[in-house]
């Protein structure tokens, strides 16, 4: 990381007056094996590296990127990413971050394991799991896939304003795709396990939740239309989660593209809900000391009880709206730009786990998958209808699978309609946390 920041530090010392300068430098290792019929069907490992730059001046900015650290070609870099500036539209708006004395969280999020690990370890672990998904149940047919994964990832951003920061973490994941069949009738499941270093790694279950998720699915049928009671599972929630996060936007909020504009410290949920984006929690996968921008991440309670308290903001979309940067930058990599958005959501758990919250809802539809959600979800009406399949609740059990229906509510009406936060929280590989929720009064289009 040092050599990174060092770097950043020498790009940004060739501003010239009356011009901010902002680099950053990355370097990721990846590697994949995917497991297929006993064998390997593909490993690859690939290393990346680069430096992006932005360049403001007159109210305009200007960015480029080099695909390696060659200081030399950095110079140039910064010639190309000056001069883009010089052809951009003004925008009073735009400029980079400055320092605003919040103290990095103390975070843990690289483990030295993961390098250590060699590659036959991580062909083993593929086989072995395609191994167990096979075995788990006699009415699987094919493991489609079962993969093993890894990234090591560091990052320094470095400004001419004084920001100069450095962040690293690791992540290593099990996932695996399987098809139970029936007859004629076949149904698919998937299963992983997500973790800092390998010795975290669940392969149990994994392969338990693949193979419990395709052979329950056995038999779906399409249901009957009716409102239900629905209880959405840990990913689901986790994928809705992170869509609504667009709503909270501040740049969104902004330009009128928001359903929460001007609704601020207004009640939009349910009392039940609280919901908060909070990167300094290790146990996000999107944790970081910092945002994309060199600013210190911290908690910034977003809905409590109900109540809109804030907005998601990085230094552009903060000065679009009079506000201050939540350091909620992100971007995807060097090659980008920074952008306003969410790294680790989550609501505050209630008690039940999963079981509890199916037992108490007692008659409805549990949701074990949605398809189209990012189609389906409409930011600014809060319009809301994706297919979905899962499992009716009859008695407080689960009971027949269905599939072939779409649920379809309001993003306002979904939220207000929470009777039940689970305890079951579980942090996915996404900008969310999942946990089980019952939402009341939800239509179901079926037959």
């Amino acid at each position: 990381m040092a050599e990174l920041l060092d770097l950043a530090q020498r790009i940004v010392s060739w501003a010239q007056p009356g011009e901010e300068v902002e680099a950053f430098v990355s370097w990721q290792r990846e590697t994949e094996v995917r497991a297929y019929g006993g064998d390997v069907e593909s490993l690859s490992s690939a290393e990346s590296a680069g430096i992006g730059i932005r360049v403001v001046a007159n109210e305009r900015q200007g960015f480029a990127y080099l695909g390696n650290l060659d200081e030399r070609l950095a110079r140039a870099t910064l010639l190309e990413a000056r001069d883009n500036a010089s052809f951009s539209t003004p925008d009073a708006n735009v400029g980079l971050a400055v320092p605003d004395g919040v103290a990095p969280a103390p975070l843990e999020l690289w483990a030295d394991s993961l390098g250590a690990m060699t590659t036959d370890t991580k062909v083993e672990l593929a086989l072995e799991l395609e191994r167990q998904v096979r075995a788990g149940d006699p009415r699987i047919r094919e493991v489609v896939s079962a993969d093993y994964g890894d990234d090591q990832s560091e990052a320094a951003v470095a400004t001419s304003t004084g920001i100069a920061a450095a962040s690293r973490s690791t992540t290593c994941y099990l996932v695996v795709f399987a098809v139970a069949g029936e007859g004629d009738d076949t149904q698919t499941g998937a299963g992983y396990s997500v973790s800092r270093g390998p010795a975290e790694l669940e392969m149990g279950k994994a392969s338990r939740d693949a193979v419990e998720r395709a052979t329950r699915m056995l038999g779906a049928r399409k249901p009957a239309s009716s409102r239900v009671t629905v209880v959405l599972d840990r990913e689901v929630t986790a994928t809705l989660l992170s869509v609504f996060s667009v709503t909270l936007s501040g740049e969104e909020v902004a330009k009128g593209r928001s359903l929460f504009a001007d609704r601020l410290g207004e009640q939009v949920a349910a009392a039940s809900i609280t919901f908060a984006e909070d990167p300094t929690n290790e146990l996000a996968f999107g944790a970081s000391q910092y945002d994309a921008e060199g600013l210190a991440c911290r908690r910034i309670p977003l809905i409590d009880k109900g109540r809109l308290v804030a907005f998601l903001y990085d230094t552009y979309s903060a000065r679009l709206a009079g506000a201050k940067s939540t350091a909620s930058a992100v971007r995807a990599g060097f090659k980008s730009t920074p952008g306003v958005g969410a790294r680790a959501l989550s609501l505050v758990p209630g008690e039940l786990d999963q079981a509890g919250v199916i037992a108490a809802v007692g008659e409805g539809l549990f949701v074990q998958n949605v398809v189209g959600i990012h189609s389906g979800v409409n930011p600014v009406s809060g319009d809301f209808s994706v297919g979905a399949e899962g499992l009716l609740i009859r008695q407080g059990e689960l009971a027949q699978p269905v599939r072939e229906f779409t649920i379809a509510s309001t993003i306002q009406r979904l939220l207000q309609g929470v009777e039940i936060v689970g305890g079951d929280v579980e942090w996915l590989p996404s900008a969310a946390a999942g946990v089980t929720v019952a939402i009341g009064d939800v239509a179901m289009s079926g037959n």
